[in-house]
């Protein structure tokens, strides 16, 4: 038995690395959208979504971008997701032809929320939990359900002490 905290098994996630990942997923996008292989828009879920939405719409030179905004965390625990938010319902539609892009999926409920609300949209995540899989359509790394991610927009340079104590 551990004696670590869930969040403790940690994937630490570079500015590199978030940008390496990000141009992986704009690359599996490329040429993959309903018209003629072509996006319309870029909706980032926020907040997390917004780095790699940005890279996304940049490698494949997409113009139009958005955000919607949905909170389904308090720190580290996860609650009902609920909407604060929502793009331009002009440019949405029902989502056809609109990446919807966001960071991670874990538990899927962020994901499952705005595919009701856009159900045509292609959903893209980088990271992916198993219990979320099957709310996004393209994502680049799968990690392990138990597995907390660090991303860079949250950390800060700092000593850390050996996995195997001192």
């Amino acid at each position: 038995m551990t004696d670590r905290l869930p969040h403790e098994k940690g994937f630490h996630v570079s500015w590199d690395q978030i940008h390496r990942d990000s141009r992986a997923l704009a690359w599996r996008l490329d040429g993959q959208g309903p018209d003629n292989g072509n996006w319309r828009a870029v909706v980032a879920i926020t907040r997390g979504g917004m780095a790699p939405a940005m890279i996304v719409a940049r490698e494949l030179d997409i113009r139009t971008v958005d955000t919607i905004s949905v909170k389904s965390y308090d720190h580290q625990s996860q609650s009902e997701a609920h909407v604060l938010k929502h793009p331009d319902a002009t440019m949405m539609g029902d989502g056809k032809g609109v990446l919807v892009v966001d960071d991670l999926v874990d538990s899927g409920k962020t994901l499952e929320l705005v595919r009701q609300l856009y159900p045509r949209a292609h959903f893209a995540t980088v990271y992916a939990k198993p219990k979320g899989e099957a709310q996004v359509d393209t994502f680049i790394t799968g990690v392990s359900q138990d597995t907390w991610i660090f991303f860079p927009w949250d950390m800060a340079l700092q000593y850390v002490e050996p996995y195997r104590g001192t």
